[in-house]
């Protein structure tokens, strides 16, 4: 009988060999990573076969693969001989269809890009033609090493590029254990300390900073975009991206779809008095494109990364504020005005880690309702005027 679940899977964090049940073992390794492992007899002797890691690999598909190979097993036949049969990719092959794989969970072309480009320039010279199976710890090391403490983000970003196409080679049988992970962690110098938080805002000035950027010459929809995204605790890239399609007038709130959410899970926003007023000057500008904030330069396309960037720098803001650091404002105003922590990191559409995380369901949309109220009358200093827009 199993005895894993899938919450029990998300949950388990502790080193370990987790048993499910017959011949699957869930490998747990000290740095948090999750693999499959079936212990397997073949022919008289003991093997452990590698299934993938999880949650590339779900339990389902774990346990239909450790189904097989014991039926193979028991007609005589070597689960791993059978692997070896399947055709191995090169690394630049696996890398594409890692790539394929994970493009619609990507929150934007420019990430998916990114990502390929980094594998391009520093992973293909020596892994591209190579075959999964016949890459080293020594190869990977040599990627990673010259970039591992000259330019530690980029190496991490670069590592996780490795490991994920390499989990895909895993999952799909071409190799046994991904040599990117745990394996190399004591080959790699220690890196410099983490890059200090992003420059916020605090929140006693964000009032005044947005009042800043309304005066300035800057573009209508990246001030408006800028005042958006404030007054909702929200991502840049979720506000820049915002359609009409995903507003709800009636309702008074933005629903943004998984496919654009950091998480990869749909998230609602409830909209304040003073957020409908920033749709309600937006929208007499919509022309031919869905977007609340398009681009004046751009037809068709949102703003870019860096418009909201370029008015911070405008307005003379930039030297103590990102505009992520917004969101930072508004958890600080959250804890020093004794808002509710579970309400606080709902609205900036956290994710609860752990135990507390696997049952916690409720996103407490009408709790957050007032919380953004309140957090938009402490922006303007105004109760605020309810305003109608006609779809």
């Amino acid at each position: 009988m199993a005895r894993l679940s899938v919450a029990k899977v998300r949950a388990l964090s502790r080193p370990g060999r987790y048993s499910d049940g017959g011949t699957l073992i869930l490998n747990v390794t000290p740095g948090g990573s999750k693999s499959w492992i079936q212990r397997l007899t073949v022919d008289g002797v003991r093997r452990d076969i590698g299934l993938g890691s999880f949650p590339l690999v779900s339990l389902a598909e774990a346990r239909d693969k450790a189904f097989e190979n014991r039926r193979l097993a028991r007609g005589g036949g070597d689960p791993l001989a059978a692997k070896r049969k399947v055709k191995t990719p090169t690394f630049r092959e696996a890398a594409q269809r890692t790539h394929e794989a994970n493009r619609p969970r990507w929150r934007s072309e420019r990430v998916a890009k990114k990502w390929w480009q980094g594998l391009n320039k520093h992973a293909f010279p020596i892994l591209g033609d190579k075959r999964v199976d016949r890459i080293g710890r020594e190869d990977v090391l040599r990627v990673l090493t010259p970039l591992w403490t000259s330019r530690p983000e980029q190496a991490r970003k670069l590592r996780q590029a490795i490991r994920a196409t390499l989990a895909w080679a895993q999952a799909h049988g071409h190799v046994d254990t991904n040599i990117a992970a745990d394996a190399i962690n004591g080959a790699l110098p220690a890196q410099p300390a983490v890059k200090e938080h992003l420059r916020s805002l605090p929140y006693r000035d964000v009032p005044d900073a947005l009042a800043t950027v309304d005066a300035s010459r800057a573009s209508l929809f990246a001030r408006l975009c800028l005042r958006f995204t404030v007054l909702t605790a929200a991502r840049s890239g979720e506000s820049r991206g915002a359609t009409w399609e995903e507003i709800d007038l009636d309702a008074r709130e933005w629903r943004i779809p998984a496919r654009r959410m950091k998480s990869g899970v749909e998230h609602r926003i409830p909209l304040s008095d003073a957020a409908l007023s920033v749709l309600a000057r937006a929208r007499p500008m919509r022309k031919d494109s869905d977007l609340i904030f398009p681009s004046p330069v751009r037809k068709g396309r949102p703003l870019s990364d860096m418009a909201l960037t370029k008015l911070l720098r405008d307005t003379g803001l930039a030297e103590r504020a990102t505009v992520h650091g917004f969101r930072s404002s508004f958890r600080d105003w959250c804890a020093e005005t004794g808002q509710p922590r579970e309400l606080a990191e709902a609205a900036l559409a956290h994710t609860v880690p752990g135990v507390e995380g696997a049952y916690f369901r409720s996103d407490l949309f009408e709790r957050r309702r007032h919380l953004m109220a309140d957090w938009a009358r402490y922006l303007t200093g105004e109760v605020g005027t309810v305003v109608q827009l006609r779809p």
